[in-house]
């Protein structure tokens, strides 16, 4: 049976979207320049046209730049999209109009892609019968008492994870594979690890359809979802329902909150799904290309991109920047979320120039909104064309991913010479980077691999790329990996290669663990997850990308290893602390915070061409609270290291990547009666202090 048609009012401009009023649906969008604006209403996400075209009269349907009509008794879940015709004077004004196109609201909660054709939306053609669309859903969601969790940053273990490859392989055993629903069943698993946070690649919606011609040809998609359209609603396909997706987005944060994870959303402000020039229109270059996208001062047909993605999202324009922070508020007032890791967020920093700003409005408005107080922020300090921040964003509360302390330990662990002395201070914290902007350790979100790049066992297994099956001969992603084969390019059968491969893995998130800062770990390294040696496996949804659940048994003894590690850093506050070390006693202690060795005591290799090794002891920041020892050496020798005698204290041997590659709990550690510990080859050991026992 056909949809009737409905009656309209004038309605509101105020607030954007689709809003649900007592007497009807508010619908209201931004579009200065449009002249003429159309709201399309369709019975189903599949229908292939609108059951109701509604002109908007601006005399009547508009108040300043937006456009509004209030559709009477409108039923709840009815899909719809817009239609808008302008000016085409792409290179004087920017405006690219074309009333053939079928636009998604940017303000949608709810979207669908069940019709949508990327190719339809790229041409000439009328794209509404395969446009995507958006969906007026009542909001009738009940959180039960939910809250952000407001985890303090020093305290978190950070584990970055895609949604929809976390429990894509049927090994998952989950009932709806790839899904927020997948994933709620795996939370169990994510306790057992000890993690406090988890990242979550991009789950705003997303095209898929977004990869290069000869990578579609293929038949692969844009996999991890740096590709957004709608930044307000959940990706579809993550959800069973897709008409649900925002509650079903819902309920999988409030289950993780009830087992105490928070969550952290990776978002994608920098660049948006139209690409550039020859890319789609989808939403923002229908209503106002000129207002959200960075373009060529001379000649506006042209995309500044800053993103390496076709385009740059013109961030610090007012109303841009409003977009964005109501967006960022409703992801935690709405959506209850913990945090945000910003995608190449140095492009934030840029103004409507181009030129980089400190004091740029989106990033500071982010960091002082009242509601965004408690909130998470990191940021990937760099963009795609140079602009690397690592140690200087603009702001004081962002975190960031520390790259330099990726590429650090990745040398210093491959067996690198000469790095000793800024090791040592990548563990301390960074302080270079950030005290002398009086920021704090938490700044530096440390890390060995995310997503982007080698998996943790690649990187000790590969020592170039082997992109070869993403259809760009090899060309795409980066050459930079600061890796070591152990021997051998690739897989092997060789017992000692891959005994060495497991150690140093186990070395790598050792380190991780043991530094001042922020750790985080990407799914599937603590169970030594393989990529085949392909570092950018963007377009890669299959078993290349998805987690396999059977390495959880196969390779067990590292998922132990991990567990155990993050055991220790929990019960060792003097892993994560506020302050910088300063190398004195703290107040009413004793001992120096740290004390800096080489294999003798006090006498670190700082200025060592040579120096492969380092140790350290931390103290305690409280008195039941033992001191650490630490010895790394990642020379091709074993190496015998003094013990600094402690009054009160004997050492017992917590960890060492060769000779005991299991995290012991206290009560099960072994006594070091010797005044030096033999630390084997590419290898690192970890001593806990123990009062000795009454007399």
């Amino acid at each position: 049976m056909p949809a009737r048609t409905y009656s309209t009012r004038p309605g509101t401009w105020n607030q954007a979207g689709a809003v649900f009023l007592p007497d009807g649906v508010n619908f209201c969008v931004f579009s200065r320049h449009a002249t003429r604006v159309e709201l399309l209403l369709f019975e189903r996400d599949d229908s292939p046209e609108p059951f109701q075209v509604i002109a908007l009269d601006p005399t009547v349907h508009r108040t300043f730049f937006f456009w509004h009509v209030l559709v009477e008794d409108l039923p709840d879940g009815t899909y719809y999209c817009w239609r808008a015709a302008g000016p085409q004077d792409t290179q004087f004004s920017g405006c690219r109009f074309d009333p053939r196109k079928a636009l998604l609201d940017p303000w949608a909660t709810t979207v669908s892609s069940r019709l949508w054709e990327r190719a339809k939306a790229c041409d000439d053609r009328d794209n509404v019968a395969n446009a995507m669309r958006a969906q007026a859903v009542r909001d009738r969601y009940d959180w039960g008492g939910d809250q952000p969790l407001h985890i303090p940053l020093q305290d978190a273990v950070i584990y970055e994870l895609h949604l929809g490859g976390f429990t894509r392989d049927p090994s998952s055993g989950v009932h709806h594979p790839g899904t927020f629903s997948g994933l709620i069943e795996k939370i169990p698993y994510l306790r057992s690890l000890g993690i406090t946070h988890v990242e979550l690649m991009p789950l705003m919606a997303f095209d898929p359809q977004d990869v290069p011609p000869q990578t579609a040809a293929l038949g692969l998609e844009n996999y991890w979802g740096y590709s957004t359209h709608s930044f307000f609603a959940p990706h579809p396909t993550y959800s069973v329902v897709p008409s649900q997706a925002r509650d079903e987005c819902r309920e999988m944060i409030k289950a993780l909150h009830a087992a105490g994870i928070g969550v952290i959303l990776d978002v994608v402000f920098n660049h948006s799904a139209e690409g550039g020039a020859e890319g789609p229109t989808i939403n923002f270059k229908g209503l106002s290309n000129e207002t959200f996208y960075h373009l060529d001062v001379l000649d506006k047909r042209r995309y500044r991109d800053y993103t390496g993605c076709g385009n740059t999202i013109n961030c610090n324009h007012p109303i841009v920047t409003r977009y964005l922070l109501d967006c960022l508020n409703y992801w935690v007032r709405a959506m209850h979320v913990d945090g945000f890791r910003f995608d190449l967020a140095s492009a934030l920093a840029r103004g409507e120039d181009g030129t980089p700003q400190y004091h740029a409005p989106v990033l500071w408005s982010t960091e002082l909104t009242p509601v965004l107080a408690e909130t998470h922020l990191i940021a990937e300090a760099w963009d795609a064309t140079g602009l690397y921040q690592v140690g200087d964003f603009p702001g004081f509360r962002w975190a960031e991913w520390n790259g330099r302390y990726r590429d650090l330990i990745r040398a210093f662990v491959r067996g690198d010479k000469g790095l000793v002395s800024e090791v040592a201070t990548r563990i301390a914290g960074s302080s270079d980077l950030y005290q002398h902007r009086s920021r704090l350790p938490f700044n530096s979100i440390n890390f060995i691999t995310c997503h982007d790049g080698f998996s943790l066992y690649d990187l000790v297994s590969y020592e170039a790329k082997h992109n070869e099956a993403n259809g760009e001969d090899n060309q795409d992603g980066h050459d930079h990996n600061l890796s070591w084969n152990c021997g051998v390019e690739g897989e092997t059968d060789d017992p000692a290669i891959r005994a060495l491969r497991r150690r140093q893995a186990m070395n790598l998130v050792a380190i991780l663990i043991m530094s001042q800062g922020v750790p985080m770990l990407l799914a599937g390294d603590e169970v030594l997850r393989s990529k085949g040696g392909n570092n950018n496996t963007y377009c890669q949804n299959n078993r290349l990308s998805w987690l396999d659940w059977g390495l959880l048994e196969r390779n067990h003894e590292m998922l132990d290893v991990v567990r155990g590690l993050i055991a220790l850093r929990r019960r060792h506050a003097s892993l994560r602390r506020a302050r910088f070390l300063t190398g004195r006693p703290a107040e009413g202690q004793s001992l120096p915070d740290i004390r800096w060795h080489g294999p003798d005591l006090d006498a670190p290799p700082w200025d060592d061409p040579e120096g492969q090794t380092l140790a350290f002891t931390l103290a305690g920041t409280r008195p039941e609270e033992g001191p650490l020892h630490a010895m790394l050496n990642m020379s091709p020798n074993e190496v015998a290291f003094a013990l600094p005698p402690l009054p009160g204290y004997r050492w017992h041997l917590a960890f060492d990547t060769l000779r005991q590659p299991l995290p012991r709990p206290p009560e099960d550690q072994p006594p070091v009666d010797s005044d030096r510990y033999g630390v084997g080859p590419h290898s690192v050991a970890l001593l806990e202090g123990h009062p000795f026992p009454p007399s």
